[in-house]
């Protein structure tokens, strides 16, 4: 089949956003992606640069003077496929295995991007799309999207729309469909601890300074208390809580506690008290060191006192948390926690991003419901994100335009771990569902 070979050629692009080594390959895969675009029958094809990696635009028009525009969103970047030595195949020299394809970027995003190309080449075959389509297809979103916004700017009359669709994202289940209304807001910094000029002999100095690996310890455990709850000051004042009919709309997922521990491969789970697991996945913000380093590394041991340490700090945030605010008070918590005997500098890292909830009242909702009920034979439960898609609340901000998710990925696909995969069956749902959908959306703007 044609086009699988075509989704292998573009999934061998290794379009790893965050690797500076790999900037060529992320414009290959925007000029792939531009050519294939045409080839479907996409108009106005253009790769908008930024002052990063570039976007790739298009547009179809509807034979319709009235017909709605919709904006077609995803990403053509990947994660970095570290560590290499847990693939069973090259990341990015994907392999065809009982109908799955595995390589990076195979689930997150590039089966969602190519998946809206084949739909668009269908309907323009069948005579044209109902509604205006509009795609975006960016390539810094796994680095938070932290030039697509200065695009939009520039470029606001150009992606003006009615509603935005994402191809990014994912189902519930295999089998149960999910109607997305939100995501979680993302901030992020880096800690650095120095202490001495260079790494000294333990035995000569253990006792007389500070060890910058255990000041950063400190730092870092004073973020949480032993029950998971985040102490640093501020960090929950504007946290809106959860309401009794959001509880109601989770407690009615079918979501089995013990089933998720199991399939993520720990002893106990652990989190906020007074929360179920999908309220702190979903609604609840969280603060997570996601990685540490400092002093020897090496095989057997080594005794010194290193002269430096370092650690990442994510967020995950909620309505109404805002990025800088929330980033601003862990400066703050980690200068006031800076023990004595070392200096330690704070870094925000850019693209981050502000959480995102659709009204519960908004059209595009029941419509969703309904071409998910005929695509997957069950009606949708209610999730979010708990992850972060940095883009949708931008949209929001500077068009005046929401978002929605139209995505077919499973969660068991391995995203953002090696291995990553991705079904045809799902790449062909995704195929058959987006031109429902336009065909609905146009429906519904008629009423």
């Amino acid at each position: 089949m044609d086009y699988i070979s075509d989704f292998l050629e573009f999934l061998s692009i290794p379009s790893v956003s965050a690797l500076s080594k790999h900037k060529a390959d992320v414009e290959r895969a925007a000029s792939w992606l531009a050519r294939r675009m045409e080839r479907a029958g996409v108009r106005e094809v253009r790769i908008l640069k930024t002052a990063g990696h570039p976007v790739v635009f298009g547009q179809v028009l509807s034979r319709s003077p009235h017909a709605p525009a919709v904006l077609i969103y995803g990403h053509y970047d990947t994660q970095p496929p570290d560590p290499l030595e847990e693939w069973n195949s090259p990341p990015f020299e994907p392999v065809v295995k009982e109908d799955r394809v595995y390589a990076r970027g195979a689930a997150d995003d590039k089966g969602g991007v190519y998946g809206a190309i084949l739909a668009t080449e269908d309907v323009v075959k069948a005579g044209g799309p109902p509604v205006n389509l509009k795609f975006l297809f960016e390539g810094e979103e796994e680095i938070g999207s932290p030039n697509l916004k200065d695009l939009l700017v520039k470029e606001k009359d150009l992606f003006a729309c009615d509603l935005v669709v994402s191809v990014d994202g994912g189902m519930f289940t295999r089998e149960i469909p999910s109607l997305t209304t939100g995501s979680r807001g993302l901030v992020a910094i880096q800690i650095d601890v120095k202490g001495p000029r260079t790494d000294v002999h333990s035995g000569g100095h253990g006792g007389a300074i500070n060890n910058p690996v255990n000041a950063l310890c400190q730092i870092v455990a004073s973020m949480k208390d032993e029950d998971g709850r985040i102490t640093v000051d501020g960090f929950y004042d504007n946290v809106r809580d959860i309401s009794e009919s959001e509880r109601k709309s989770f407690a009615q997922v079918p979501f089995d506690e013990e089933e998720y521990r199991a399939s993520v491969g720990v002893p106990a789970l652990f989190g906020e008290p007074g929360y179920t697991v999908l309220e702190r996945l979903w609604s609840r913000p969280t603060l997570d060191c996601s990685g540490i380093w400092g002093g020897f590394q090496g095989e057997g041991v080594k005794t010194i006192i290193p002269s430096k340490a370092s650690c990442k700090i994510t967020c995950r945030l909620v309505p109404d948390q805002e990025p800088d605010e929330i980033a601003r008070i862990l400066e703050a918590h980690v200068r006031r926690c800076a023990p004595r005997g070392v200096t330690v500098e704070t870094t925000v890292f850019p693209g981050n991003s502000r959480p995102y909830v659709v009204p519960g009242d908004h059209p595009a909702l029941p419509v969703l419901s309904r071409v998910l009920t005929k695509l997957y034979g069950r009606q949708p439960v209610e999730v979010r994100l708990g992850g972060t898609l940095p883009i949708a609340r931008t949209f929001l901000d500077l068009l005046g335009s929401y978002l929605v998710f139209f995505a077919t990925s499973s969660p068991d696909e391995n995203v953002h771990s090696p291995n990553e995969f991705y079904r045809l069956d799902e790449l062909d749902k995704l195929r058959r569902g987006l031109p429902e959908l336009w065909s609905e959306l146009a429906a519904s703007h008629r009423t």
